[in-house]
């Protein structure tokens, strides 16, 4: 016998499906795990674009946007 429950979503994550960009990509990416290697691909080429454009500016933004998600990375990279 296997018993399968739906648990419903909480406030935030009703909150970020009701925003229109990025609740589809949250449902693509639940219904197909390769989407994530698409959203790689095209946050490196706007990146490499946005550099072209504006030079060095853009890359230290990017830069600077990043460190959160490294510092995170890193924690949990570092627990036993």
């Amino acid at each position: 016998m296997t018993a399968t429950t739906l648990s419903t979503p909480g406030p935030l994550s009703r909150l970020l499906r009701a925003i229109p960009v990025v609740g589809r990509v949250i449902r693509d990416v639940e219904r197909e795990i390769d989407t994530v290697y698409y959203l790689l691909t095209v946050f490196v080429t706007a990146v490499i674009l946005a550099v072209q454009i504006w030079g060095l500016p853009a890359l230290v933004l990017t830069a600077l946007a990043l460190v959160p998600v490294m510092f995170i990375l890193l924690v949990i990279l570092a627990r036993p």
